[in-house]
């Protein structure tokens, strides 16, 4: 029986220990970011990956690029969204200063035919999603 009771007390007091109070808050936000341009070769090779260069906006300081978002649209169409995180804690001070940053896509050639791209570039004026478009045919 004290084995019992020893081995509870050494579980409550194992449990109240590892249970401390973590600040949970998040201190930044993920958002998009508008590509300005993409370097695309003038025809893919099937089974060959390519490096594609593109240029981002990062619109200050506390904005830092995270990756690209994908979207397969049809078999060989794609919107890409370049994506990035936004320090919101309030304490750290940003540079307001816009820079265009250039990242690197990753991209496989799986199909025949033309692969049909489209770059997330910002919204117009009626807050509509602006594209910058390629078009790349495969050999």
């Amino acid at each position: 029986m004290k084995k019992v009771i020893a081995l509870f007390v050494l579980l409550v007091i194992t449990s109240s220990l590892g249970s401390c109070d973590l600040d949970d808050g998040q201190n930044f936000q993920f958002t998009t970011l508008k590509v300005i341009e993409a370097q695309m070769p003038e025809f893919f090779e099937l089974n060959e990956t390519y490096d594609i260069e593109v240029t981002y906006q990062r619109p200050n300081g506390c904005i830092f690029f995270e990756g690209f978002d994908i979207t397969k649209t049809g078999e060989t169409d794609r919107d890409v969204v370049a994506i990035g995180t936004e320090l919101v804690d309030g304490n750290t001070a940003c540079t307001q200063a816009i820079e265009e940053v250039t990242a690197i896509l990753k991209f496989n050639v799986i199909f025949t035919g033309e692969y049909h791209f489209r770059f997330y570039a910002g919204s117009d004026s009626s807050d509509n999603p602006v594209y910058i478009e390629y078009t790349v045919p495969v050999n």
